[in-house]
This record gives C-alpha cells, structure tokens and sequence, in this order.
C-alpha cells in the first residue's frame, strides 16, 4: 500500500499496476482528434490482445480459474441442493416441517432462518477462499500483464521513434 503526500495525505490506497494505468493509451477521443461520445468502447494499444490471450494459456491463468472453480461449482451446487430441499419439504411434508421445536418455532421456521445463515457463511466462505487462494496469485499476474504492456508499449515506441 501507498500512502499519499498532499491533499489527501490521510488517504490509504492499494498498489494497483493498473490503478492508474487502465486507461493509458486507449485514446481520450475519437481517431479524428475529437472527443469521443459514440458509445463505442475505446480502442486499445496495439497487442495488447495477444498479451492477453497469452495469460490466458499461462499455467498460472489456469490455476487461478481452476481453484475459483473448484470452490465455486461444488458450493453452488451444495447450496441449490440446500434449497430446493427446503422448498421440496415445505411443499411435500407440511406435516415435517409444521412440528415444533421450541413453543412457537417450528422445523420450517428454523431451516428457513438456516437458508439465511447459509447465504452468509457461504459468503463468508467465498471472501476467505478468495483472499487466501486466489487474490495474490491474481495480482501477480495483473502485475505481469500490466509489465507486458509497458515493455510492449516501449518497443513500440522505440519503433515509431526511429
């Protein structure tokens, strides 16, 4: 993290490589010199696609999105499960889910609020894989692509230049 001297001397921000870089070179207007306004997405730099398309087929691209999946598919199937199963007990067994457990609460009443506190515990869940297994290596790699484009960004440069 960075702190800033200034104006905004109190404020905290995330090193991000492409924090400010997003919007580099990808043209403030039109190919006319105008200002732009069609609607139409900016173009970006030249090869920037095959950088891209490059981590993509990268060995670390594909364990990120192997460890996002590997969370993510069997969690949403668990919780699906989990809610067509209340759903189908409220509606096929009344007689189940109408018992009660304590005075005025009853099974549906609990399995209902159970519905809640799984929404929560799988985010809960979510966050904490997120931030242990796949936010540092995702950075690397932002980091990586953002060092492709600026050495790519250069030798363009150093070509127009000549």
């Amino acid at each position: 993290m960075d702190k800033h001297e200034g104006p905004d001397a109190g404020t905290i921000r995330l090193d991000d490589p492409w924090y400010d870089a997003l919007a580099v070179d990808w043209g403030e207007g039109d190919s006319n010199g105008g200002e732009g306004g069609g609607g139409a997405a900016p173009p970006r730099p030249a090869g920037s696609s095959e950088i891209y398309l490059e981590v993509q087929r990268s060995a670390a691209f594909q364990e990120v999105r192997g460890r996002y999946r590997g969370f993510v598919v069997p969690a949403t199937a668990a919780f699906l499960l989990w809610y067509v199963a209340y759903v189908v007990a409220a509606t096929a067994a009344p007689g189940f889910m109408a018992r009660p457990v304590a005075g005025a609460v009853n099974v549906a009443l609990l399995a209902g609020l159970g519905q809640f506190l799984s929404t929560f515990l799988l985010t809960w869940a979510y966050a904490r894989h997120a931030r242990l297994r796949r936010d540092r290596a995702a950075l690397d790699l932002r980091w990586t692509v953002f060092e492709q484009e600026r050495g790519h960004g250069r030798a363009r440069n150093r070509e127009v230049g000549r």
